[in-house]
C-alpha cells in the first residue's frame, strides 16, 4: 500500500513537472484570436514607466522596483532602453537592440543577456525567451527567462516572467509598463 501511495505520488509530480502544465505550456497561437493586436512598435515605443515585483523560489517578494523605459524604432529595428531603479537603492540599466521578423517573430540582444533572446507575438501577446546572467551582486547566476507580456484595452502591458535554473523555477517577476503620462 505504501509502495502504491509512493508511486503515485512520484508519478502525479513527475506530470505536473512537465512543460504540458502551468505557465511554461503557454504558446503564442493560444493567443491567435485576442485582441487588441500587441504592435510592438507602438506598444513598446516612446517613454514608458514600469513598475513590479521579484518573487523569490519561496514565492515571496525579494525585490520591488520601477523603471523608466524608452522604445525608439526605425523601421524593422530598435532599441528598448530600461533604467530600473530598485526599492533597496540599486539601479540597473539594460539596453535591448531588437529586430522585427516574419510572422510576428521577434530577436534581441543586450549586455547581460547571452546569446539571442527570441519571441514572438500574437494577438495581444508577446511572448520572449533568452538566458540572463545576473549581476555578480545578485550572484552571477545564468537563468532561462520566459516572458508573457499581455495587452489589456486601455494600453497598459501586464508582464508576467519565470527565471529557471537546471529546469527549476526560481523567481517569478510580475509588473506593468505603460506609456508615461505626457
Amino acid at each position: 500500500m505504501k509502495l502504491t501511495i509512493v508511486i503515485l505520488i512520484v508519478f502525479l509530480a513527475l506530470a505536473l513537472w512537465r512543460p504540458g502544465f502551468g505557465f511554461k505550456s503557454q504558446r503564442a497561437g493560444h493567443y491567435s484570436e485576442t485582441g487588441p493586436d500587441f504592435v510592438i512598435t507602438t506598444h513598446l515605443g516612446g517613454e514608458m514607466i514600469s513598475e513590479g515585483m521579484i518573487y523569490g523560489p519561496r514565492g515571496r517578494v525579494v525585490s520591488r522596483f520601477v523603471a523608466d523605459m524608452t522604445g525608439t524604432w526605425n523601421g524593422e529595428t530598435g532599441t528598448l532602453a530600461e533604467a530600473f531603479r530598485y526599492a533597496n537603492g540599486g539601479v540597473q540599466n539594460r539596453e535591448w537592440r531588437l529586430t522585427l521578423g516574419e510572422g510576428g517573430g521577434l530577436t534581441g540582444e543586450a549586455d547581460d543577456i547571452i546569446g539571442e533572446a527570441t519571441g514572438q507575438v500574437s494577438g495581444a501577446t508577446l511572448n520572449l525567451r533568452y538566458r540572463i546572467r545576473l549581476p555578480e551582486d545578485a550572484g552571477g547566476h545564468v537563468l532561462d527567462v520566459t516572458d508573457w507580456l499581455y495587452l489589456m484595452e486601455n494600453g497598459t502591458i501586464l508582464n508576467r516572467s519565470e527565471m529557471r535554473k537546471f529546469g527549476v523555477k526560481v523567481a517569478e517577476l510580475i509588473a506593468t509598463i505603460r506609456p508615461k503620462a505626457q
